[in-house]
């Protein structure tokens, strides 16, 4: 993730000690996957989810023996997901044993089955952040959710939030579907006083890969960036956000950068050091996903890999293992990368979003996606950024 309004805005934020800290004493942030099942039928979803999936889940016992095993790897938070997790029976009880573990839960969910009962029930089981997705105008939203109806639902599930006094924001994943639609998610977050936005870049896993919803030219992606840095500004300049983040391509970082460069920025070098702290692409180190049926993966868009199973070994067995070659690649990320990369200026605070996204392991399927969109001339320089 990058933190828009705290490196460009100088404002801080709930997580940044998760990302920003040179001491990186934590564990995973681990993003269980808790259901399969969905009412909506989305595009662009990683995990294939509809109201036909969930076979094959953890039972309730299974899955508190996984979430029990998280505090020996210093987890910092879990992020319950799908599917859609409200549709998992236990949810609550799983929620509340999580707490009780004193595990920082979050949930992400597409609002539309958050009744004001709901909300308080994730009140009392101690979830500390609600992530609701927004796809853009009413229009575009329910088009994109394959349900008519799914937009007023999710803007109702956001108002229950806030009435339990859940803190939640806004997550939107930009498309070559709906990218027009930034403008649209920072007005909607400012009438509803949702103060926190996380802009995701799409990556072709799950449905995604077979709907031409991802083919974003360099150029798009680059002025959908510059739109969020500098909205981000004016809305923190008005005091209307706490925070915006990019998630899902560390090319934010460096093209973040680029821009204060050429601004004479006076937060330029803070934010240099930051990102530098951070250390770039985390997967497979400090992000980890655990699917409905106790797969383990790099993170949740690494579906064509597992890398072990919590039915058959502790998460700490299987993620501090060494013994798999894939991630043992994964975590090698200075030398295990795309030749461009390698090369690059900002490859120390970046280090490319390489993952496999073909059939089998072969160097020849590990790609960056998503893309870089850098130019040659911004990558390349005598020395890197250090």
């Amino acid at each position: 993730m990058i933190n828009i309004t705290k490196l460009y805005c100088g404002l801080g934020g709930a997580s940044d000690h998760l990302r920003y800290s040179v001491e990186n004493n934590f564990g995973p942030v681990v993003a269980y996957n808790v259901t399969k099942r969905c009412n909506l039928n989305c595009l662009h979803c990683y995990s294939s989810s509809n109201d036909q999936s969930g076979e094959d889940e953890l039972t309730g016992s299974q899955a508190k023996a996984f979430l029990q095993s998280l505090p020996e790897v210093r987890c910092p938070v879990v992020l319950f997901s799908g599917g859609e997790p409200l549709l998992r029976n236990d949810l609550f009880d799983l929620l509340g044993y999580a707490a009780a573990l004193s595990l920082r839960t979050v949930i992400s969910t597409n609002g539309t089955l958050i009744d004001p009962d709901s909300a308080r029930r994730l009140a009392r089981a101690g979830v500390a952040y609600v992530g609701i997705s927004l796809d853009g105008s009413e229009a575009v939203h329910d088009k994109f959710r394959a349900s008519k109806g799914s937009f007023k639902a999710a803007l109702a599930g956001i108002e229950n939030c806030k009435a339990a006094n859940l803190k939640v924001g806004l997550r939107f994943t930009i498309t070559s579907f709906n990218y027009d639609q930034i403008p649209f998610i920072f007005d909607i977050a400012s009438s509803t006083g949702i103060r926190r936005i996380c802009f995701y870049h799409l990556v072709r896993a799950g449905r995604a890969g077979a709907f031409d919803v991802s083919a974003l030219t360099a150029k798009r992606t680059r002025s959908c960036v510059e739109t969020i840095i500098e909205l981000s500004r004016l809305c923190a300049e008005k005091g209307l956000v706490d925070e915006v983040l990019t998630v899902g391509n560390c090319a934010d970082g460096p093209f973040l950068l680029t821009k204060m460069t050429a601004e004479k920025h006076p937060n330029r070098e803070t934010a240099r050091k930051l990102l530098l702290n951070n250390g770039g692409n985390k997967t497979g180190d400090k992000i980890a996903c655990v699917g409905w049926n106790g797969d383990v993966y790099a993170d949740q868009f690494w579906r064509n890999y597992c890398l072990g199973s919590v039915r058959e070994k502790t998460f700490k067995q299987i993620w501090y293992g060494n013994s798999d070659e894939v991630l043992k690649k994964i975590r090698d990320k200075s030398h295990f990368a795309d030749a461009r990369c390698l090369k690059c200026r900002w490859f120390d605070l970046c280090k490319g979003n390489f993952r496999f996204l073909g059939a089998d392991t072969g160097n020849r399927q590990w790609l960056n996606e998503p893309p870089c969109y850098l130019t040659d001339e911004e990558a390349a320089a005598a020395k890197k950024e250090s």
